[in-house]
Protein backbone atom coordinates (compact mmCIF):
# COMPACT_ATOMS: atom_id res chain seq x y z
CA UNK A 1 0.00 0.00 0.00
CA UNK A 2 1.45 3.41 -0.94
CA UNK A 3 2.30 5.55 2.08
CA UNK A 4 0.38 8.83 2.28
CA UNK A 5 2.75 11.67 3.19
CA UNK A 6 0.21 14.51 3.20
CA UNK A 7 -0.31 16.69 6.26
CA UNK A 8 -3.02 15.37 8.62
CA UNK A 9 -5.20 18.43 7.92
CA UNK A 10 -5.48 17.39 4.27
CA UNK A 11 -6.24 13.79 5.17
CA UNK A 12 -8.88 14.82 7.71
CA UNK A 13 -10.50 17.06 5.08
CA UNK A 14 -10.82 14.05 2.76
CA UNK A 15 -12.28 11.99 5.61
CA UNK A 16 -14.76 14.75 6.48
CA UNK A 17 -15.90 15.04 2.85
CA UNK A 18 -16.30 11.29 2.46
CA UNK A 19 -13.48 10.85 -0.04
CA UNK A 20 -11.59 8.63 2.40
CA UNK A 21 -13.40 6.01 4.46
CA UNK A 22 -10.97 3.12 4.96
CA UNK A 23 -8.49 2.13 7.63
CA UNK A 24 -5.82 4.69 8.48
CA UNK A 25 -2.71 2.47 8.71
CA UNK A 26 -0.01 4.05 6.56
CA UNK A 27 -1.66 7.49 6.47
CA UNK A 28 -0.13 10.72 7.77
CA UNK A 29 3.48 9.58 7.76
CA UNK A 30 5.25 10.49 11.02
CA UNK A 31 2.11 11.96 12.66
CA UNK A 32 0.51 10.33 15.68
CA UNK A 33 -2.81 8.55 15.29
CA UNK A 34 -5.29 8.12 18.12
CA UNK A 35 -8.10 5.90 19.35
CA UNK A 36 -11.36 7.57 20.35
CA UNK A 37 -13.71 7.05 23.28
CA UNK A 38 -16.57 9.47 23.98
CA UNK A 39 -18.71 9.30 27.12
CA UNK A 40 -21.24 11.46 28.97
CA UNK A 41 -19.79 13.73 31.64
CA UNK A 42 -21.36 11.54 34.35
CA UNK A 43 -19.03 8.69 33.34
CA UNK A 44 -16.01 10.75 32.29
CA UNK A 45 -14.23 10.76 35.65
CA UNK A 46 -14.49 6.98 36.00
CA UNK A 47 -13.10 6.55 32.49
CA UNK A 48 -10.30 9.05 33.13
CA UNK A 49 -9.39 7.04 36.22
CA UNK A 50 -9.57 3.81 34.20
CA UNK A 51 -7.06 5.22 31.69
CA UNK A 52 -4.77 6.42 34.48
CA UNK A 53 -4.80 2.93 36.01
CA UNK A 54 -4.30 1.16 32.66
CA UNK A 55 -1.75 3.26 30.74
CA UNK A 56 -0.53 0.44 28.48
CA UNK A 57 -3.82 -0.11 26.62
CA UNK A 58 -5.20 3.41 27.30
CA UNK A 59 -2.40 6.01 27.05
CA UNK A 60 -4.17 9.37 27.24
CA UNK A 61 -3.03 12.08 24.84
CA UNK A 62 -6.05 14.44 24.92
CA UNK A 63 -9.33 15.06 26.76
CA UNK A 64 -11.78 17.59 25.34
CA UNK A 65 -13.87 20.14 27.20
CA UNK A 66 -17.42 19.01 27.97
CA UNK A 67 -19.56 19.26 24.83
CA UNK A 68 -16.67 20.23 22.56
CA UNK A 69 -15.76 18.00 19.58
CA UNK A 70 -12.53 19.95 18.97
CA UNK A 71 -9.29 18.35 20.24
CA UNK A 72 -7.52 21.70 20.60
CA UNK A 73 -4.36 20.24 22.14
CA UNK A 74 -3.51 17.83 19.33
CA UNK A 75 -5.41 19.10 16.26
CA UNK A 76 -6.82 22.64 16.52
CA UNK A 77 -9.74 23.12 14.13
CA UNK A 78 -10.45 19.41 13.78
CA UNK A 79 -13.88 17.93 14.49
CA UNK A 80 -14.09 14.56 16.23
CA UNK A 81 -17.66 14.14 14.95
CA UNK A 82 -16.61 13.96 11.30
CA UNK A 83 -12.83 13.53 11.00
CA UNK A 84 -12.59 9.77 11.67
CA UNK A 85 -13.44 7.41 8.79
CA UNK A 86 -15.81 5.19 10.76
CA UNK A 87 -17.35 5.19 14.24
CA UNK A 88 -19.24 2.78 16.48
CA UNK A 89 -22.14 3.74 18.73
CA UNK A 90 -22.58 1.63 21.87
CA UNK A 91 -25.82 1.61 23.86
CA UNK A 92 -25.92 -0.43 27.06
CA UNK A 93 -22.79 -2.27 25.95
CA UNK A 94 -24.14 -3.26 22.54
CA UNK A 95 -23.03 -1.91 19.15
CA UNK A 96 -26.15 -0.01 18.05
CA UNK A 97 -24.76 1.60 14.90
CA UNK A 98 -21.66 2.08 12.76
CA UNK A 99 -21.48 5.41 10.94
CA UNK A 100 -19.12 7.79 9.15
CA UNK A 101 -20.45 10.90 10.94
CA UNK A 102 -21.53 11.04 14.60
CA UNK A 103 -22.96 14.56 14.48
CA UNK A 104 -26.54 13.26 14.93
CA UNK A 105 -25.42 11.46 18.10
CA UNK A 106 -23.41 14.32 19.61
CA UNK A 107 -24.64 15.87 22.85
CA UNK A 108 -23.67 18.85 24.99
CA UNK A 109 -22.67 16.62 27.90
CA UNK A 110 -20.10 14.49 26.03
CA UNK A 111 -16.38 14.30 26.78
CA UNK A 112 -13.99 12.88 24.19
CA UNK A 113 -10.82 10.97 25.04
CA UNK A 114 -8.02 10.39 22.55
CA UNK A 115 -5.67 7.51 23.31
CA UNK A 116 -2.28 6.75 21.78
CA UNK A 117 -2.29 4.23 18.93
CA UNK A 118 0.10 1.51 17.78
CA UNK A 119 0.01 2.95 14.26
CA UNK A 120 2.38 5.54 15.76
CA UNK A 121 5.15 3.10 16.72
CA UNK A 122 4.71 1.23 13.43
CA UNK A 123 6.68 4.02 11.76
CA UNK A 124 9.56 3.22 14.12
CA UNK A 125 9.28 -0.47 13.20
CA UNK A 126 9.36 0.38 9.51
CA UNK A 127 12.34 2.70 10.03
CA UNK A 128 14.12 -0.21 11.76
CA UNK A 129 13.66 -2.32 8.65
CA UNK A 130 10.82 -4.45 10.02
CA UNK A 131 8.23 -5.39 7.40
CA UNK A 132 4.59 -5.05 8.41
CA UNK A 133 2.36 -7.32 6.37
CA UNK A 134 -0.88 -5.48 7.06
CA UNK A 135 0.59 -2.13 5.98
CA UNK A 136 2.03 -3.63 2.79
CA UNK A 137 -1.28 -5.30 1.96
CA UNK A 138 -3.56 -2.41 2.97
CA UNK A 139 -5.17 -4.60 5.64
CA UNK A 140 -6.19 -3.92 9.22
CA UNK A 141 -3.99 -5.14 12.06
CA UNK A 142 -5.28 -8.23 13.91
CA UNK A 143 -6.74 -7.69 17.40
CA UNK A 144 -7.96 -10.01 20.16
CA UNK A 145 -9.70 -9.83 23.51
CA UNK A 146 -7.37 -11.47 26.06
CA UNK A 147 -7.74 -13.15 29.45
CA UNK A 148 -5.71 -10.31 31.02
CA UNK A 149 -8.05 -8.18 33.10
CA UNK A 150 -7.57 -4.42 33.31
CA UNK A 151 -7.53 -2.73 36.68
CA UNK A 152 -11.13 -1.57 37.25
CA UNK A 153 -12.15 2.03 37.96
CA UNK A 154 -15.64 3.08 38.97
CA UNK A 155 -18.15 1.47 36.61
CA UNK A 156 -15.48 0.40 34.12
CA UNK A 157 -13.91 -3.05 34.03
CA UNK A 158 -13.00 -5.62 31.40
CA UNK A 159 -10.22 -7.39 29.50
CA UNK A 160 -7.21 -5.95 27.74
CA UNK A 161 -7.28 -6.05 23.96
CA UNK A 162 -4.03 -6.68 22.07
CA UNK A 163 -2.89 -6.15 18.50
CA UNK A 164 -0.56 -8.68 16.90
CA UNK A 165 2.13 -8.43 14.24
CA UNK A 166 4.16 -11.37 12.89
CA UNK A 167 7.83 -10.46 13.44
CA UNK A 168 10.85 -12.41 12.19
CA UNK A 169 12.63 -14.04 15.14
CA UNK A 170 15.87 -12.31 14.12
CA UNK A 171 14.16 -8.90 14.50
CA UNK A 172 12.39 -9.38 17.83
CA UNK A 173 14.87 -7.29 19.82
CA UNK A 174 14.58 -4.48 17.25
CA UNK A 175 10.78 -4.57 17.48
CA UNK A 176 10.82 -4.42 21.27
CA UNK A 177 13.36 -1.58 21.40
CA UNK A 178 11.69 0.49 18.67
CA UNK A 179 8.20 0.30 20.18
CA UNK A 180 9.40 0.76 23.77
CA UNK A 181 10.39 4.32 22.84
CA UNK A 182 6.67 5.17 22.56
CA UNK A 183 5.00 4.65 25.95
CA UNK A 184 2.24 7.05 24.89
CA UNK A 185 1.46 4.72 21.97
CA UNK A 186 1.29 1.45 23.97
CA UNK A 187 5.07 1.01 24.27
CA UNK A 188 6.82 -2.37 24.23
CA UNK A 189 4.96 -5.65 23.60
CA UNK A 190 2.96 -7.14 26.47
CA UNK A 191 3.50 -10.70 25.20
CA UNK A 192 5.67 -12.57 22.70
CA UNK A 193 5.07 -16.12 21.55
CA UNK A 194 2.39 -18.60 22.64
CA UNK A 195 -1.02 -16.95 21.98
CA UNK A 196 -2.83 -19.33 24.33
CA UNK A 197 -0.92 -17.90 27.30
CA UNK A 198 -3.01 -14.70 27.05
CA UNK A 199 -6.24 -16.41 26.03
CA UNK A 200 -5.94 -16.12 22.23
CA UNK A 201 -7.40 -19.42 21.05
CA UNK A 202 -6.91 -19.14 17.27
CA UNK A 203 -4.20 -16.93 15.77
CA UNK A 204 -5.97 -17.18 12.40
CA UNK A 205 -9.26 -15.74 13.70
CA UNK A 206 -8.90 -12.27 15.22
CA UNK A 207 -11.77 -10.68 17.15
CA UNK A 208 -11.24 -7.47 15.16
CA UNK A 209 -9.22 -6.69 12.04
CA UNK A 210 -7.69 -9.05 9.50
CA UNK A 211 -5.83 -12.33 9.93
CA UNK A 212 -2.10 -11.84 9.34
CA UNK A 213 0.18 -13.88 7.08
CA UNK A 214 3.09 -15.67 8.77
CA UNK A 215 6.36 -16.57 7.06
CA UNK A 216 8.72 -19.31 8.29
CA UNK A 217 10.54 -18.01 11.36
CA UNK A 218 7.89 -15.40 12.21
CA UNK A 219 6.83 -15.06 15.85
CA UNK A 220 3.51 -13.55 17.02
CA UNK A 221 4.18 -10.34 18.94
CA UNK A 222 1.35 -8.76 20.94
CA UNK A 223 0.98 -5.12 21.98
CA UNK A 224 -1.65 -3.53 24.23
CA UNK A 225 -4.35 -1.99 22.03
CA UNK A 226 -6.61 1.05 22.13
CA UNK A 227 -9.63 -1.09 21.24
CA UNK A 228 -9.58 -2.06 24.92
CA UNK A 229 -12.27 0.58 25.75
CA UNK A 230 -14.60 -1.21 23.32
CA UNK A 231 -14.09 -4.51 25.13
CA UNK A 232 -14.64 -2.61 28.37
CA UNK A 233 -17.88 -1.18 26.94
CA UNK A 234 -19.08 -4.71 26.19
CA UNK A 235 -18.21 -5.79 29.74
CA UNK A 236 -19.28 -2.68 31.67
CA UNK A 237 -22.32 -1.81 29.55
CA UNK A 238 -22.37 2.00 29.92
CA UNK A 239 -25.65 3.51 28.67
CA UNK A 240 -23.93 5.44 25.87
CA UNK A 241 -20.47 5.50 24.31
CA UNK A 242 -18.96 6.50 20.97
CA UNK A 243 -15.71 4.97 19.72
CA UNK A 244 -13.75 4.74 16.50
CA UNK A 245 -14.30 1.60 14.46
CA UNK A 246 -11.22 -0.63 14.91
CA UNK A 247 -8.47 0.42 12.50
CA UNK A 248 -10.16 3.73 11.65
CA UNK A 249 -8.20 6.26 13.71
CA UNK A 250 -8.05 9.98 14.29
CA UNK A 251 -4.89 11.46 12.75
CA UNK A 252 -3.48 14.24 14.93
CA UNK A 253 -1.14 17.13 14.09
CA UNK A 254 1.34 15.83 16.66
CA UNK A 255 4.60 14.43 15.23
CA UNK A 256 5.34 10.88 16.35
CA UNK A 257 8.60 12.15 17.82
CA UNK A 258 6.67 14.12 20.47
CA UNK A 259 5.25 10.85 21.85
CA UNK A 260 8.67 9.23 22.07
CA UNK A 261 10.40 8.84 25.43
CA UNK A 262 13.55 10.89 25.78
Amino acid sequence: MPIDTRHPREIRADIRSGKLSGITAGLGQNFAQANLAVLPKDHAYDFLLFCQRNPRPCPLIEVTDVGSPEPVGVAPGADLRTDIPRYRIYKDGVVADEVTDVTPYWRDDLVAFLLGCSFTFEWALLDAGIRLWHVEQGKNVAMWRTNVQCRPAGVFHGPMVVSMRPIASSQLSKAVTASARFPNAHGAPVHIGDPAAIGVKDIAKPDWGDAQAFKPGDVPVFWACGVTPQAVALASRPPFMITHSPGHMFITDVPNSQLAAL
